[in-house]
């Protein structure tokens, strides 16, 4: 279950590194991003990238989880480059939709 944590916090992070970039926010948003903002994406991007390698280490212990969490990263990145070209806005919905998915499994 804490796998599934890991890896949508991949996403998350991946998902803000990728919109911390001025040409994918206005591939999704249509408009250029504030300084401020972009600064703000990259960072909470980086900042969820490490609690995923965080969850990964707690989940499968720091000499597995390391590894598993390079697999949750390149799953989460390759959704995220799946997604951008053809569907933008639903990678943005899916990061919303993914903890309350999240949520349900454990109930």
């Amino acid at each position: 279950m804490l796998m599934i944590g890991a890896v949508v916090f991949a996403y998350v992070g991946m998902l803000a590194l990728c919109l911390g970039l001025e040409r994918h926010y206005k591939q999704v948003w249509g408009r250029a991003p504030a300084p401020w903002l972009r600064v703000a994406l990259r960072s909470a991007g980086w900042s969820a990238l490490a609690i995923s390698l965080w969850v990964s280490g707690v989940a499968w212990g720091w000499a597995m989880g390391p590894v598993a969490w390079f697999g949750g990263i390149s799953l989460a990145g390759f959704g995220v480059a799946m997604l951008l070209p053809y569907w933008p806005r639903a990678m943005v919905w899916l990061a919303a939709a993914l903890p309350l998915w999240g949520v349900l499994l454990a109930v």
